[in-house]
């Protein structure tokens, strides 16, 4: 059986050789991260020039994550160095002008916008949430007295958040333009957009593009509470959605995370739209060839959801044992989507009868599949759109999801189940290049049955949507 799922990589300084992504791209890694919060742009180069070079040996389709900083928002230094706090210790948080030395606890936030609009009970995050105050008693402008709520360390130059409170801070900063021209130049194949809250800050993301000639799918990473409360908007501008575990643990009671995550993945499976998970999947594999127990189940949960890929953060960044991480997330792949398929946990095709044609046709595709026990799905999809609806289906069956256009093979490489292909280009017939496409092919055998599906425009017109749904059988030479 085919793994479906996709494993996303994310390339730090432990993995920045060679040898060391090759071990990733055996192993299962098809899509690799290149977070810009760390590393610079002779990093980035080396890595994507690593990337493509392993594509051309491979033949398979490798693609460029870009993930963009966002506005990290972090407590400043003063002087003090790093303090500790018990339950009830009270500490100033305020900017670096109302801070007035002596023994006084004090966090440096040096953002006025931040202050604006927090109120009394309101709940303040340090150090990636390892910290917890309440906010007691508003003292004055960009002043406020915090209670902690448990104990630790308070370093400088830490995160810093608000949950639940709408950021000021636009998500796209002067960091990130400069490094999505960076990304833009290397050539990337997708851009991930930190912090998003609302659907116009996709639209800026895409605005800044246009200037280099270059438009790039967008997958909206979400962290704040805000945007759940827009999902839907969302999602409609959104080409893709990154669940972005580690801040959105913060601004909502961790409690609540595994319920936003399966309603965020339902969203996207309903809407046709790749779906990633992210953040601590492995954790305990930086520095242990083995998984834990709850990390394995999480990993399989995520698929299990509906999750189009998942993705290693620290573990292939950082880690020790990153080949095994990657080798050790397809075993949990191939498990549980075995039972999936025999449970018919995987969702799949839909009953609904108001579905519109291309949609109906994607639906009916899997549904043969799946009938006539297909090796495979062939969908000729010019834009990637059907390719998509196709994936949320469902189907056992692979699905080979042929475009001209390497952006799309690029981005449809995100999709749970596809393989992207490109096909000739010397026959307009669409339909007809997906049959030889089979023909060619040496995944295919003499005797295999496939499901091709393709757009096959009209005279004098380029482009349509899918309107064609074979069974096709694959013949010895002369017999085609």
């Amino acid at each position: 059986m085919d793994r479906h799922i996709k494993i996303i990589a994310t390339l730090g300084p432990g993995t920045e050789s060679y040898e060391a992504v090759r071990e990733l791209v055996e192993s299962g890694a098809k899509i690799f991260r290149l977070n810009f919060s760390h590393g610079g742009r002779e990093f980035f180069e080396k890595m994507v020039k690593i990337i493509r070079r392993l594509e051309e040996e491979t033949g398979l389709t490798l693609t460029v994550l870009q993930d963009l900083s966002g506005p990290k928002i972090r407590t400043c230094d003063v002087g003090l160095g790093a303090f500790e706090v018990n339950k009830g210790t009270e500490v100033m948080l305020g900017t670096r002008e109302k801070y007035e030395g002596g023994d006084e606890l004090f966090i440096c936030l040096d953002i006025p916008e931040m202050f604006e609009g927090v109120k009394e009970g309101d709940p303040v995050a340090l150090s990636d949430g390892m910290i917890r105050f309440v906010v007691k008693k508003i003292e004055g402008d960009c002043l406020i007295r915090l209670e902690a709520t448990n104990s630790g360390m308070c370093p400088p130059r830490k995160g810093i958040t608000f949950p639940g409170m709408k950021t000021p801070l636009a998500p796209l900063t002067e960091k990130d333009k400069a490094d999505l021209a960076i990304g833009m130049e290397l050539g990337v194949d997708v851009v991930a957009m930190s912090f998003v809250q609302k659907p116009e800050d996709i639209c800026n993301l895409r605005a800044e593009m246009i200037q280099y000639k270059r438009r790039v799918p967008i997958v909206a990473k979400l962290e704040r509470v805000a945007a759940l409360e827009c999902l839907e908007e969302i999602l409609r501008e959104a080409d893709g959605i990154m669940v972005a575990r580690g801040d959105l643990g913060l601004e909502l009671d961790l409690a609540e995370l595994p319920a936003a995550q399966k309603r965020i993945i339902k969203a996207c499976n309903q809407a046709g739209k790749p779906v990633i998970v992210a953040t601590q999947m492995l954790l305990s594999m930086v520095n242990s060839p083995m998984a834990t127990r709850a990390e394995t189940t999480d990993v399989a949960n995520a698929i299990l959801d509906g999750a189009d890929c998942v993705m290693l953060s620290e573990e292939t960044a950082i880690g020790r044992y990153f080949g095994d991480a990657v080798r050790f997330m397809r075993k949990i792949a191939y498990e549980i989507e075995k039972f999936m398929f025999e449970t018919n946990a995987a969702g799949g095709v839909s009953d609904d009868e108001n579905l519109p044609p291309s949609t109906f046709l994607s639906h009916a595709a899997a549904m043969l599949a799946g009938k006539t026990m297909a090796r495979a799905i062939v969908c000729h999809s010019t834009s990637g759109a059907t390719t998509r609806l196709l994936s949320s289906c469902r189907p056992m069956q692979s699905i080979y999801g042929l475009s001209s256009d390497p952006i799309v093979r690029h981005f449809t490489n995100l999709s749970w189940g596809v393989i992207p292909a490109e096909p000739l280009e010397v026959i307009d017939d669409h339909q007809e290049r997906a049959e030889i496409f089979v023909r060619q092919s040496p995944d295919f055998e003499v005797g295999d049955i496939v499901i091709v599906t393709a757009g096959q425009p009209e005279k004098g017109k380029s482009v349509t949507q899918t309107n064609v749904v074979k069974v096709y059988e694959k013949l010895e030479p002369n017999e085609s």
